[in-house]
This record gives C-alpha cells, structure tokens and sequence, in this order.
C-alpha cells in the first residue's frame, strides 16, 4: 500500500511541488466524504519524538543563518505512524539544496523525496506520509489560502483522508539564547524566536484546525540521511531506476573516516553475495562483495544504474 502511496506522493508532488508562488485550482466546492469502512478518526494530536522537534529547530535556525538563502522557506515531509486518531511523527525529510526556493514559495525535490522515503521505510513498512511543515516569512502563523488550494487536494491521498501540517515562523521575543522549547498555546512551539504552529486538514474541510502536540523520546528516523543529503539528490533519479528494476536492492549510510556516505547494495545470487555501490560527494565507487572479501571494481561511472548494470554483466557466466 505504501508503494502506491509513494507514487501518488511523487505525482502530486510533482504536480504541485507545494510551490506558493504560483497559481493552482481552486479547490472543488465540497470533496467526496470518506467511505464507511475508514477506520481512521479526526486526528486529536500530533507526537513528535524530540529528535524529529530537534530536526525541525535546529534545521529552522541554521537555515536561517545560511549566506544568501536565510530569508526563503524551508521546509520537511513528515514520515509515521497514523493511528486511530493521532500521527506519530518519526521522520523529518528536508526539502534539500535543489529545492526550488524563496520568500513566498518553496518547491520541494519529489524525486529525492521518494527515494528517502524508500530508505527509511526499511526500518518500518508501517511508515507513511503525514504531512509537511513549512516556513513563511513575517509572522503569518497559518497556512495561507495558497496553501490551502493544493493541501485540500493532496489529503485525500493520505491515511485517514487527513494530513498534519505546520508554518514555522521567527517572530518571537527574541532575547537570550533559549535553553529549551515551551509551549504557549497546545498547537504551538516556540524555541527563542522560532515557532512552528501545527494544524490538521482533513478531505472536504473547509479550513485547517489547531492541532495539539506532544512530545516523547526517540530519534528522527531519516536523520542519518541528512548527511548525505546533496549527495542523494545528485543520484536520486537513478537510484530510483535501480531500485525498480532489480529485486532486493537495499541502503545504508556508512560513516567511513569521518566521511558520511551511502551504500546502494545489490544481491547476487550467490549467496551472500553483493554488488556494493558507494557514494560519495567525490564521486562513486563500486565493489563486489563474496565470501567476506570485499573487492573494488576499476570502472568509475557516475551513473549508478549504468555502472552496476556493466558490472553485472562482467559477472555474468560467459558460457
């Protein structure tokens, strides 16, 4: 079921790349309501482990800080778990450095999207999208009649026919430097001069609704990945190829020297053995994996799915 909703998330994604600057549809007058058999309720609050609250504070602030880019938005996609009638938030997959960005729109990489999805939902199947956060500039704390048009539609891709969604803002008091996040308001978070304000929107509502939100211990799931960000979205599309076209074709993020890189490891039928593809943002590196030896092939192309394809067929049997 995830796979079908990876791919609508791609196309919608693609469709309207969350971009609000432009023009979109006006949202139909009233949606379709979900069916009966929905085990889903409205969704009464959002939980966040700390890391994915850390992910989206500490991604806020040094976003801001960056040369040249601080004023634009930013955002993440949220991955989880949708219960009954609340989102586990477990993963926090940032908009990346080919995000299509500015003041007023911000048009998020899909296809890396996608292909992150598919990284972290190794360790879950259970794992889907819930929604997205965004920032906006000044101080409008909800999301705007833009964003309404395009999330009104995207909803009824999503489990429960609903999505979690929140603005973040830097209009707060400023002052010292805060030691920790409160909470004003139980939809709000504020970290220093940083607020991320969560709502919900579910198919045919007409407006988002506060949502309150919790927080409990455990990690960002799709924090490894961040270091190796510029990286996957540079091999994404061709990750993605491989990935459809060769079975059991996994991922790994491996910290070699300091050098954070990601694997793409593809079985042979041999048991036990492997085609490892290691990259990294000086280039990509092949080796075949058999009997606890690992061996580098010469051939250094930069497209993954080329290169592994060549290499497989040099392993093939010649007779």
């Amino acid at each position: 079921m995830f796979q079908a909703l990876v791919r609508s998330a791609r196309r919608l994604l693609g469709d309207f790349r969350r971009s609000f600057s432009r023009p979109r549809r006006a949202a139909p007058a009233s949606a379709p309501a979900a069916p009966a058999s929905n085990p889903y309720a409205p969704l009464k609050r959002v939980l966040l482990t700390d890391g994915v609250g850390h992910t989206l504070f500490r991604g806020y602030a040094g976003h801001r800080r960056s040369k040249g880019r601080g004023n634009d938005e930013t955002g993440w996609v949220l991955l989880g778990l949708r219960e009954a009638s609340e989102a586990v938030v477990l993963a926090a997959l940032p908009a990346g450095t080919r995000a299509d960005a500015g003041v007023a729109h911000i048009r998020f990489n899909s296809e890396c999207q996608a292909v992150a999805s598919r990284i972290v939902r190794q360790s879950d199947r259970r794992l889907t999208i819930l929604g997205v956060v965004h920032t906006h500039p000044g101080s409008l704390r909800r999301p705007s009649d833009g964003d309404y048009r395009g999330d009104a539609e995207w909803v009824a891709h999503l489990r429960g026919r609903e999505g979690v969604f929140a603005i973040g803002t830097a209009d707060g008091p400023g002052g010292p430097p805060a030691h920790f996040a409160h909470q004003p308001r139980a939809h709000v978070q504020c970290w220093g001069d940083l607020r991320f304000s969560w709502y919900a929107l579910a198919q045919g509502e007409k407006d988002y609704r506060p949502l309150p939100v919790e927080v409990t211990y455990g990690p960002d799931l799709a924090r490894p990945l961040h270091d190796v960000w510029a990286t996957l979205e540079a091999h994404a599309g061709r990750i993605e190829r491989l990935y459809r076209q060769l079975a059991g074709v996994r991922f790994e993020v491996a910290d070699g020297d300091g050098d954070p890189a990601l694997a793409v490891v593809v079985p042979l039928p041999e048991r036990g053995a492997t085609v490892r593809v290691v990259l990294r943002a000086d280039g990509v590196r092949y080796f075949l994996e058999r009997s606890g030896e690992l061996l580098e092939w010469g051939q250094r192309d930069e497209w993954v799915d080329r290169g592994v394809f060549l290499l497989l067929a040099e392993l093939a049997p010649r007779d």
